[in-house]
């Protein structure tokens, strides 16, 4: 697979109760601008959203912000980034999104990072691509949902040969090369870019 030269990261438009969260963001960003990396995400400038975005920036890294027309204020636009991209809706937003990123990294946050979290997972479970998804668990933040996976496994949902490929990391200094590992070993998935052609 080739190299990771694009991170999309989902997190959360606020910055939880754990000042951890709002540490492992700062660090992920300095991580990625460090490694070469652009930042792909929701465009916002607020939670931890905005935090990483400013500090892939700070660390004088590249930063797409992805945002739809009718969250330009509500989540009040990062002017500083080298591009916006506004677009018409929530589905083209995580189209582009994904073509735009070799690998996913889900920071703490609510149910939007948990809702495009679960859709690369998807995604990925059913063949249609092979980039990394790796979950940041800060302070445990995604054990409930590992726990929920092992669940379902449990009874019978996720059986073998459709089991969910996802890494967790305990340290956000530790996904840049977590993801290149894994990019190194994967093979690329060739229908995916007409599953996600079709699907939107």
């Amino acid at each position: 697979m080739a190299p990771v030269k694009t991170v999309c990261v989902y997190c959360g438009s606020g910055f939880g109760e754990n000042p951890a969260f709002r540490q492992a963001a700062e660090m992920l960003g300095r991580s990625l601008a460090a490694a070469g990396i652009g930042l792909v995400y929701g465009g916002g400038n607020v939670g931890l959203m905005g935090t990483v975005a400013r500090a892939v920036l700070d660390g004088g890294g590249h930063v797409t912000g992805i945002i739809p027309d009718f969250l330009k204020s509500r989540e009040r636009m990062l002017d500083d980034i080298q591009e916006t991209v506004v677009v018409g809706d929530m589905h083209t937003r995580k189209r582009m999104m994904f073509d735009r990123s070799d690998a996913f990294v889900a920071l703490p946050g609510g149910i939007g990072t948990l809702e495009e979290l679960v859709e690369q997972l998807t995604w990925a479970q059913l063949g249609q691509h092979a980039k990394p998804i790796l979950l940041v668990s800060i302070a445990d933040f995604w054990r409930p949902l590992l726990t929920l996976f092992d669940h379902m496994r449990g009874h019978g949902f996720i059986r073998e040969g459709l089991d969910l490929n996802y890494l967790v990391a305990k340290d956000a200094a530790d996904v840049v090369p977590m993801l290149r590992r894994e990019a190194a070993r994967r093979e690329p998935a060739p229908e995916a870019e007409e599953f996600i052609k079709e699907r939107f």
